[in-house]
């Protein structure tokens, strides 16, 4: 009798662990730091209740999540807009697509040494980001800063080559985007991804110099390996970044800075 009790104990032990364990799981997100690890920290509630775990892993700069992810060493990245994806998978080959537009951070012109554009002096030093995608999308808002002129022909991608009108002869570097804060206190401005202005301290709608519109077209997304858009841990953590909880809490923590999609 005691021998069938103990089998019977230890059945309904295997049967708990293994209905465990099919109901819990993790779910990987690579991210970096500010908006972005930030919301995601208040997405993980929601999905506990659904039994996932949301594991975050923070990253600094715009290259090594998306190859992670590539890799399989993530299940999901959220820090990039689509433009830059596909120019990422373009250039590297790799297989990512977007699952869910979540939020625009305003693309924003910084400085250190001066308080308005028109103080800017003939020969001024610009930094910029180094990325095709966010390199155009700067010099196409220091255009609508009325600052230069690019050919249109180049679309949303232009480079320095495409600046057609240059009167105050502006000299412009181009920096990894992580970088431009550190920078302006060697230049006269820097174009800084929203991101890495919050990173850094700033609040764009404050104090930046100019800023982009809501309007963008540079939604910040949340991306997964090409294959894995129906994984139900993915569509779970769309379903809740996107949620009325979450659009609360991005425009009470990020007032004008991050602006939700959805």
């Amino acid at each position: 009798m005691r021998k069938h009790l103990f089998i019977l104990v230890l059945v309904l032990s295997l049967v708990t662990v293994s209905f465990s364990g099919a109901t819990a799981s993790n779910l990987r997100i690579g991210a970096t730091p500010v908006p972005h690890a930030e919301i995601l920290e208040a997405v993980a509630p929601l999905l506990a209740e659904q039994g996932i775990t949301l594991e975050i892993i923070e990253f600094t700069d715009y290259v090594q999540p998306n190859l992670a992810l590539q890799d399989g060493d993530l299940d999901a990245n959220f820090f990039q807009h689509v433009p830059y994806l596909n120019s990422f998978n373009e250039g590297r080959g790799t297989t990512l697509v977007a699952v869910g537009g979540v939020h625009v951070e305003p693309l924003g012109i910084y400085s250190n040494r001066i308080s308005s554009l028109d103080d800017l002096t003939t020969g001024a030093q610009v930094a910029i980001p180094n990325d095709v995608t966010n390199g155009g999308r700067a010099l196409l808002l220091l255009q609508a800063a009325g600052l230069i002129e690019v050919d249109e022909a180049a679309g949303i991608t232009p480079t320095v080559f495409d600046i057609t009108v240059n009167s105050q002869n502006l000299r412009f570097h181009e920096l990894e985007a992580a970088q431009l804060s550190r920078s302006l206190d060697d230049v006269a401005i820097a174009v800084i991804n929203g991101n890495y202005a919050l990173q850094a301290g700033f609040v764009p709608t404050e104090d930046s110099l100019f800023l982009e519109g809501a309007e963008s077209p540079y939604v910040n997304v949340v991306a997964v390996k090409a294959g894995s858009e129906e994984d139900v841990r993915v569509l779970a953590l769309v379903e809740a970044i996107r949620s009325d909880a979450i659009r609360t809490f991005i425009q009470e923590s990020y007032p004008g800075s991050v602006v939700p999609v959805f």
